[in-house]
């Protein structure tokens, strides 16, 4: 005797798990952004640690500007927007814009 099938048991998966796009978080460098407010925005919304920080901050000064982080579209607009409010809060001129 055959065993009856049930019509989800027959049907095949056919969707496949994309894997969301990356957005790259840039800082840009200016002449009046403190670089101990650089640091800090790195290590407060961008979870870097004190040395990792320092460093990006360096390259952010002599490059004009540097790739401090990738993340899913949502969360690189949500962190711009954190870095955009928190430097306005604090009078600081910090830009951080997102590249795809």
């Amino acid at each position: 005797m055959k065993k009856k099938l049930d019509k989800f048991s027959q049907i095949k998966l056919q969707h496949k798990i994309k894997i969301p796009h990356h957005y790259k978080v840039i800082l840009l460098n200016d002449d009046f952004t403190s670089m101990e407010f650089v640091v800090k925005i790195l290590i407060m919304f961008l979870n870097k640690s004190k040395n990792e920080a320092t460093n990006l901050m360096l390259k952010i000064h002599h490059e004009g500007s540097a790739v401090c982080g990738a993340y899913p579209k949502d969360i690189a607009y949500t962190i711009q927007y954190k870095i955009h409010n928190y430097s306005k809060v604090n009078h600081q001129p910090l830009k951080c814009i997102i590249k795809h």
